[in-house]
């Protein structure tokens, strides 16, 4: 097995130009996958209200799902680091509010690493997690709220880096360096776009890393196991190319699963010697 990653792994892969490479990850048999697969980091996103418990809205995952979800990824994961997003409400109640629930995250799911929302607004808190021994994934970028200060039209799929202005690219250098310098010992910049993600990249000896808008122009990518491989019900129908279409494989396996079963056939799977 490979060595566990660690954060000077990581810093190490940024200053040899070798690209990180992240996943979301909301249970423990994708977590076991991932590792096995060699992926260097396994965040436990907040996503997972909406993405695979159907929740209208992200703000809807409370303290305690997270920690469950934590639970079982940290238990499928031997090898890679895994971090865990805070939902909602701790982070904006307070440095103390957010050191408890980053010690309880450390010490009752064994997560290694605290990610941060918006963290450029709380370099405080950063700070608390990182004096008390806990790394912190700080993420910052381009949001609806920013995109609206500075007239971009915001699109979560994509934002064009050639609407940027170079206010804004000071701004994300200014707050990434804030961020190093308060410890952060990652970053998740969203929608970077290749020439403020790259001037952002190069501003810090910490790894950049991006989901939505990055690219190759940040340190590595980070994405959610259940997009790459095609797993929800609207990728059945998807026109656009992925790694897998996990949804339509399922569909067809549990369709022929129902034919058998209403044939009176033996369903696959079942052990030797089961009576047909």
């Amino acid at each position: 097995m490979a060595d566990k990653v660690t954060i000077p792994a990581l810093l190490q892969l940024k200053r040899d130009g070798r690209k990180i490479v992240g996943v979301v990850a909301w249970d423990y048999q994708i977590a076991k996958i991932v590792d096995r697969a060699g992926v260097d980091i396994v965040s436990v996103g907040d996503s997972v209200g909406v993405n695979l418990w159907g929740h209208s809205h992200p703000l809807e995952v409370t303290f305690e799902e997270m920690l469950i979800v934590a639970k079982a990824v940290r238990r499928g994961v031997t090898r890679a680091l895994v971090s865990c997003d805070f939902p909602f409400g701790p982070l904006q109640e307070g440095t103390d509010s957010a050191l408890r629930a980053a010690i309880r995250l450390v010490k009752e799911a064994g997560v290694d690493m605290i990610k941060l929302d918006g963290a450029p607004d709380y370099p405080d808190a950063v700070r608390a997690l990182v004096r008390a021994g806990i790394p912190v994934f700080g993420q910052f970028g381009i949001t609806p709220q920013t995109a609206l200060q500075y007239g971009i039209q915001y699109s979560a799929q994509s934002t064009s880096s050639a609407q940027i202005p170079a206010a804004m690219t000071e701004k994300f250098v200014a707050e990434a360096k804030l961020l190093e310098a308060a410890g952060a010992s990652l970053l998740d910049f969203t929608n970077s776009g290749p020439m403020v993600g790259a001037a952002v990249a190069a501003a810090v000896s910490i790894p950049v890393v991006g989901g939505f808008g990055g690219g190759p122009w940040l340190d590595g990518r980070i994405r959610m196991a259940h997009a790459a491989i095609g797993y929800g019900a609207a990728e059945i129908d998807a026109k656009q190319e992925n790694y897998a279409n996990v949804a339509r494989t399922t569909l067809d396996a549990i369709s022929a699963f129902a034919e058998d079963v209403r044939a009176a056939k033996q369903i696959k799977g079942m052990p030797p010697g089961t009576p047909k």
